[in-house]
């Protein structure tokens, strides 16, 4: 699958409608964004069953805002509706696939009783 490009009506639909989805926040003035872009396309590639998804934040300021983008390039990973990674800066490509691998081996049940567990308490 392609990288697909997010807006604000794009966005909330493909996260609800997708079990897996990670965003780079960027910017088309940011070196290190467009550095790692080619590196994220790539593992892209190898993940069909993924949503690679990007967010300029100069063009959807209203979602980084949401989402507090400070620094960019930001990935953010969704799975099942959660966000279970989100860091600044950009990854080197093994980084970023073993990172995709980690994500990937998440016990979604376990992380949605723990969100359950911690409600709870609040």
């Amino acid at each position: 699958m392609a990288v697909i490009e997010l807006d604000k009506d794009s966005f909330e639909k493909t996260v609800s409608e997708s079990d897996f989805v990670i965003v780079d926040f960027w910017a088309p003035w940011c070196g290190p964004c467009r550095s790692f872009a080619p590196t994220y396309k790539k593992v892209s590639e190898d993940h069909p069953d993924i949503v690679f998804a990007k967010v300029n934040t100069e063009e959807e300021q209203e979602i980084a805002m949401h989402f507090q983008i400070r620094s960019i390039p930001t990935l953010m990973i969704f799975r099942e509706k959660v966000i279970v990674f989100s860091q600044p800066g950009a990854l080197p490509e093994g980084g970023f696939r073993d990172l995709v691998e980690k994500a990937s081996e998440l016990d979604m049940a376990e992380v949605h009783k723990q969100i359950t567990e911690e409600s709870g308490k609040a």
